[in-house]
């Protein structure tokens, strides 16, 4: 649903943009209003089927069970609650040049309804969603991303601008409307180039059964990389060979909170969050930095793992926890040490593998009721030495098994993504850049043309720069397909590799190159680790699988903002034939009319060239007096 909005006052802020040139120009004002799909349309795998016997209410004491007849162990891919609850929330985006961040530093920020981050969306399982995200932004198009949610049946949904909608243009608004299938922690954000490094990003809980008792829960728990500069111009030098590694961020939030990295009068403070002395606290901690990883530990204490982004598992301690970029941790911190106050620590591996901080000690404040609100921890504890390896041994409480046998047999090599580094020079004046490619493609989408609006004018000439892959139909549809894919690492540096619209099996990881022919024996089939980002080694492989049961078109990329922006991302085109059949496609249109209106009337619009780089004007969020390269949204 588009609708018109009045004219924003803002100061110039340009995002790097990208387009092919338009043949006609149509005005806003045709963007007509759409009604959201009703909840039945949206949703044909919705049922009111309960998924097991009576097993009481939610409470301290019955975290498994879920409003009676639902619990941790109910298969959330076959059977949901209903949508007992509609949430109606509206997201309001803007653009603020002198913005005094959270260390005492102004700079120019995007925020969403006047706060960074975002306001936390809560939901139940099984709840109806419907998110007007209003763009009240001068110079920049925006699309939100509800990052994790599968959106059964609603690709539409997914807020991925050039593969299932257009950018929102400026001064317009579109209603988001989806179900939630699952249940747990995850975050939103914009999926338009890398904005949300500018402030676009927000919490996203659904409340539902966990597989371990808890007497609280403190909410999410979000931790940030946080620049200076704005994330558009970050990009540009990141993308120079001449640079070198990618910008070290200048802190590292808490909830949004720091202090000043090198200069603690300054500004800023540290983030606090209470424990009740006795209690036990569930914490949603979320990782939604640009670039860095993150290793979190809690002095004196340990995390109980109760999920894996939106995947609950068997109960599990860890006394430390790696986070690659994207990922989520649902944990139970048990107070029962002395009160006090209590460092949770942020360390970062010291090679620079995975990312670097102006901040040398990341850190938040765990702090027990009845302990001064004012002193400063006093035990540092114990230094750790992080790495880039990601976290294992943790099991699924509702199992995926596959057998042995349906892996793909040695002499077919279609599933293997190969992921490289390519140093070409598109612009002699700038000199080299990194390029990553997924099977040797740097993906490059069309903002203006949209694959699903591909699906809806029955085109299927989709041109080989947007890295898509066309997934053969199930046999007989079924449901119960899988698909697996090696991707296999072929440079020094990990990738924190997400992919849409799935959870995936994590039937393998190791170093070198995976060979099926001599190493299948080391994949496991039997109920692998199960989520949707996962920690690629660098020079090294993962093996994945998925359920062919999600009709849409999905992408997975690296997770690292710099990567994406250089080209690390491929799609995925699911059940073809039966998504016009599942979504009312045809609701994208005033949304791509408006943008391809607003397009001609851009300062940073029309590109300059075509191919697989693209080039926009310059302003206030760009690198002034270079020309921008961009290939991915």
């Amino acid at each position: 649903m588009i609708l018109p909005l009045p004219s924003i006052s803002a100061c110039c802020a340009a995002s790097i943009l990208f387009q092919f040139l338009l043949t006609s120009i149509l005005p806003l004002a045709q963007a007509e209003p759409i009604r959201p799909n009703p909840v039945v349309e949206l949703a044909p795998r919705q049922t009111i089927i309960p998924g097991g016997p009576p097993c009481g209410q939610n409470n301290a004491t019955n975290r498994r069970c879920w409003k009676n007849s639902w619990s941790v162990d109910t298969d959330y891919d076959l059977t949901n609650p209903p949508a007992f609850n509609t949430r109606n929330i509206d997201l309001h985006i803007t653009n603020v040049s002198n913005w005094l961040g959270p260390d005492g530093v102004r700079k120019p920020a995007m925020l969403i309804n006047g706060q960074f981050p975002g306001p936390t969306l809560e939901a139940d399982w099984g709840d109806y969603m419907q998110v007007n995200v209003y763009n009240d932004m001068q110079d920049n198009g925006t699309s939100i991303h509800w990052h994790g949610i599968r959106q059964f049946g609603e690709s539409n949904q997914d807020g991925v601008n050039g593969i299932t909608e257009c950018p929102i243009p400026p001064g317009s608004m579109k209603s988001y409307t989806f179900h939630v299938t699952q249940y747990g922690t995850s975050w939103y954000h914009s999926h338009y180039s890398n904005q949300y490094g500018n402030g676009v990003v927000g919490p996203l809980i659904v409340r539902g059964p966990a597989s371990a008792n808890y007497d609280i829960d403190l909410g999410p728990y979000m931790m940030t990389d946080y620049y200076w500069q704005t994330a558009d111009r970050l990009t540009l030098k990141a993308e120079l060979v001449s640079n070198g590694a990618p910008p070290d961020s200048d802190n590292v939030l808490f909830r949004g909170k720091s202090v000043h990295p090198t200069n603690r009068t300054q500004g800023g403070s540290y983030d606090r969050l209470t424990l009740t002395p006795g209690k036990k606290h569930l914490l949603r901690l979320i990782n939604a930095s640009v670039d860095n990883s993150l290793t979190i530990t809690l002095v004196g204490h340990n995390f109980t793992v109760i999920a894996t982004d939106l995947v609950p598992v068997k109960p599990i301690v860890k006394s430390s926890l790696f986070m690659a970029v994207g990922q989520r941790y649902d944990v139970i911190i048990d107070a029962n040490q002395a009160v006090a106050n209590y460092w949770l620590n942020a360390t970062l591996e010291a090679a620079n593998n995975c990312g670097r901080s102006r901040n040398l000690f990341p850190a938040a404040i765990i702090s027990y009721s009845g302990a001064s609100t004012t002193a400063l921890p006093t035990n540092k504890g114990n230094p750790i030495t992080a790495t880039c390896a990601g976290e294992t041994g943790f099991v699924p409480i509702v199992t995926r098994t596959i057998p042995a046998s349906q892996f793909p047999p040695v002499s077919n090599t279609s599933n293997t993504l190969p992921v490289s580094l390519a140093f070409p020079t598109p612009d002699p004046s700038r000199g080299a850049i990194f390029e990553w490619r997924v099977r040797n493609t740097p993906i490059n989408v069309e903002w203006d043309h949209p694959v699903l609006e591909y699906i809806l004018q029955g085109n299927t000439s989709f041109p080989g720069s947007i890295n898509l892959v066309d997934l053969p139909a199930p046999p007989n549809n079924a449901n119960s397909t899988w698909t697996f894919w090696i991707i296999q690492n072929q440079f020094v540096l990990p990738h924190p590799v997400h992919l849409h619209g799935h959870d995936f099996l994590i039937l393998g990881i190791g170093s070198g190159t995976f060979n099926p022919s001599t190493m299948t024996s080391q994949l496991n089939f039997n109920n692998p680790t199960r989520r949707d980002v996962v920690q690629m080694p660098g020079s090294g492989w993962v093996v994945i699988a998925y359920k062919m049961d999600n009709p849409g078109v999905w992408l997975m990329h690296c997770h690292i903002g710099w990567h994406a922006a250089g080209g690390l991302g491929v799609q995925f085109l699911e059940r073809k034939s039966e998504i016009k059949g599942l979504m009312k496609l045809d609701q994208m249109e005033p949304n791509c009319n408006a943008w391809r209106a607003y397009a001609p009337r851009s300062p940073y619009l029309p590109k300059k060239d075509s191919g697989l780089k693209r080039r926009m004007g310059m302003g206030e969020m760009g690198m002034e007096g270079e020309s921008p390269v961009r290939r991915l949204a």
